[in-house]
């Protein structure tokens, strides 16, 4: 069976609830038939309606025209009986995430549909190879992920079952651009793009926490301004919910057979058992007024300038990046020219994925006058600068390094000791994730990042925010923090280490 010169003008879709009525929004805008079918007729019901308010506001502000506004509502009609589906060449569920339901009903459709028809399936976390095994056709079974809320989300994964024909992804790709959104093919694995290279942001966001190294709104002021993240790991847990985040941080680490990289925290199970759940439920990680985020002010920056400052040459650029903060901020301190810092030297130091203890024993340096700043974003162009102590550190020291860093008006955030920063570890996670996706072929370094960039909204794919900062720099980092801890979540992908050690780029695909 092929699906080549597959032509699709009426689709099905099974579930109503708000995946389902947003593919058939798309769908509908898209000049498709598009038959809704839900086991509770009300639900139906329900989603026509709201379908036709939010069409009209749609055309009401000026969004699309009133009259595809009125041809997308004559386009959605709703299902009686799954029977209804019968002419469909496509039919997408968007039930319970449950195995044997969704396999129950793929076997249901087989004895209404044609036999080519294709039968599609929005889970998020579930083997399609395992969906599709339940069926006579299991050929014709794609994943097609889309994300909620479905309009705005402009990126479906096409995920190709191990017995699924590729033409019938093929089909897919093209519905999903009629239907205007951006679709990336992946193959059969756990948490496929989307959700896989998530794990980087939450999971190392949530192990810093647990740490005691940063408070939640400290490493999200930290991923968001420093790093350029539009949302820091908490803010986008509460975005997306604790009882849907939690379930899937679980599953893809148990079906990844316990990889570390992938280990959830107890936080997130404790706060989901409490009932701190996120946005929806007005308290997560943050409370919630008339649904704004509140989030406690920030401290003044101390005022007491260090008379003297000692930094490091253990790396030639970072010291020329602190050398130009100072001198830029008119700040009257003297630079302590010496190969050993002056007794009454403030000691600035540059760790690369080690912490600030590391640095410190490795120069041989007074720990209690030690303080280390993170430049693996140019501090001249940050909204937020990183200080890191040792145990040691005297409140002096730390302070007067504060002061120094924050006295052009930049904030400044002071963490506890920490392989990595906070921005160095998570970003550094984030990308070694998206290598190992490449590197496991589960889709090209093009779609990897193209599916990040527009399913999480990060600035970068991991692939290319690791060469906008330097494939060598990402490996540093990454093997400086498995040495100190000897923490396996860090040692890096094949990936990456091959193509930083060839000078290659990490969207260098192999021919």
């Amino acid at each position: 069976m092929s699906f080549r010169d597959f032509d699709v003008g009426t689709i099905g879709i099974v579930g109503s609830g708000a995946m389902g009525r947003g593919i058939a929004q798309i769908a509908a805008l898209g000049g498709l038939t598009v038959r809704l079918f839900d086991t509770n007729p009300q639900a139906v019901a329900a989603a026509r309606d709201y379908l036709f308010d939010t069409l009209n506001k749609l055309a009401t502000k000026g969004k699309i025209k009133e009259a595809d506004a009125h041809a997308a509502l004559a386009n959605i009609h709703a299902a009686n009986e799954i029977g209804a589906l019968s002419d469909c060449q496509v039919v997408i569920e968007a039930i319970v995430e449950k195995l044997d339901v969704k396999r129950a009903l793929f076997r249901e459709l087989e004895a209404v549909v044609g036999e080519r028809c294709i039968l599609a399936s929005n889970t998020s976390s579930l083997p399609i190879t395992a969906i599709a095994a339940g069926c006579a056709h299991p050929e014709r079974v794609v994943g097609y992920h889309f994300f909620n809320p479905v309009p705005l989300m402009k990126v479906v994964e096409v995920i190709d079952g191990l017995r699924g024909d590729p033409t019938a992804g093929d089909a897919l790709m093209e519905l999903a651009r009629r239907m205007g959104h951006t679709p990336v093919r992946a193959k059969d694995m756990p948490g496929f793009i989307v959700n896989h290279a998530g794990r980087g942001m939450n999971t190392e966001g949530l192990r810093i926490a647990s740490e005691g190294v940063a408070s939640f709104v400290d490493v999200d002021r930290i991923m968001r301004e420093q790093a350029g993240f539009r949302l820091g790991p908490f803010e986008l847990l509460d975005l997306t919910a604790l009882d849907v985040s939690h379930p899937v941080m679980e599953s893809i680490y148990h079906q990844f057979y316990e990889e570390p990289r992938f280990t959830p925290s107890p936080i997130t199970g404790t706060r989901l058992a409490g009932g701190l759940i996120g946005r929806k439920t007005g308290e997560g990680f943050y409370k919630y007024a008339d649904g704004k985020q509140q989030t406690p002010d920030e401290a003044p920056a101390p005022t007491a300038m260090p008379r003297r400052v000692w930094i490091s040459r253990a790396s030639h650029a970072a010291r020329e990046q602190v050398l130009k903060l100072i001198a830029k901020s008119d700040a009257a301190v003297t630079i302590d020219t010496g190969n050993t810092p002056a007794p009454d030297s403030l000691i600035v130091v540059t760790p690369l994925g080690h912490d600030a203890t590391t640095a410190a024993l490795a120069e041989n340096l007074d720990a209690t006058r030690v303080v280390a700043i993170d430049t693996l974003f140019p501090l001249d162009t940050v909204a937020r600068r990183t200080l890191m102590t040792t145990p040691a550190t005297s409140h002096a020291a730390r302070d007067a390094a504060h002061a120094l860093f924050a006295a052009d008006g930049v904030p400044v955030t002071v963490i506890r000791d920490s392989t990595g920063f906070v921005a160095q570890r998570v970003v550094a996670t984030i990308v070694n994730i998206g290598c190992d996706i490449a590197q496991q072929q589960i889709a090209t370094p093009q779609d990897i990042d193209l599916a990040v960039t527009l399913g999480l909204g990060y600035p970068h794919g991991p692939l290319a925010l690791g060469d906008t900062l330097g494939a060598k720099t990402i490996l540093t980092i990454l093997r400086n923090m498995h040495s100190v801890l000897g923490d396996p979540r860090y040692r890096p992908s094949p990936w990456l280490a091959r193509r930083a050690q060839l000078g290659l780029p990490l969207t260098h695909s192999e021919e």
